[in-house]
């Protein structure tokens, strides 16, 4: 099953209208329905939102939950480009161990090329740690851009405003969001 139709079920599931995520998301019933129809590919960032809005984690929406606790991902799984998902905004990412249940972090793959991303911005809850694997590029978090080469990183607030830029042909980057989970009296305590 595809990702939009996985958001539509879930969606209908829980009997709430496209124009309720939608609203609850930032965004158009237009964008939502593009989604769903499985015209549009949308951002992580964007899936973010929707997770969110439909209480549910991002791995309910990329992938049939195994259940299981510790998920292998071979390289094969990995290099077979069937199981990448190629967004709207110009760039494709691959989401490992997407089938674990409960999870508070999710690592993707992205590949960017130069001239390809869409000029935007993303902004969500949670963290982000960003490790560049191979190839340059610009990431803006709030007001400040840097510079990043193989081997750098950064973590960061996710609610702040960020965007890549790619300055080589194509960079591949390694990123982790947490899924923030609002924490309780209990979880302070201890």
């Amino acid at each position: 099953m595809d990702l939009g139709k996985r958001i539509r079920i879930i969606r209908k599931e829980q009997k709430r209208s496209q124009e309720e995520i939608a609203k609850a998301c930032g965004f158009s019933k237009s964008l939502l329905s593009k989604i769903e129809s499985g015209s549009t590919m949308p951002a992580v960032a964007t899936l973010m939102k929707i997770a969110n809005a439909l209480g549910v984690k991002v791995s309910d929406l990329l992938e049939v939950q195994s259940g299981l606790d510790t998920v292998k991902v071979s390289a094969t799984q990995y290099a077979d480009t069937a199981n990448w998902i190629t967004t709207s905004k110009g760039y494709s990412f691959f989401a490992f161990a997407s089938g674990r249940h409960n999870k508070i972090l999710q690592p993707y793959i992205f590949i960017a090329r130069k001239g390809e991303v869409k000029n935007h911005v993303f902004s969500h809850e949670g963290e982000e740690f960003i490790y560049v694997l191979s190839g340059k590029m610009k990431y803006k978090v709030g007001s400040v851009e840097y510079d990043m080469s193989a081997g750098d990183s950064l973590h960061f607030n996710s609610m702040e405003e960020h965007a890549v830029t790619a300055l080589s042909d194509e960079v591949k980057y390694l990123a982790v969001f947490t899924e923030h989970q609002p924490r309780t009296d209990a979880a302070v305590e201890e």
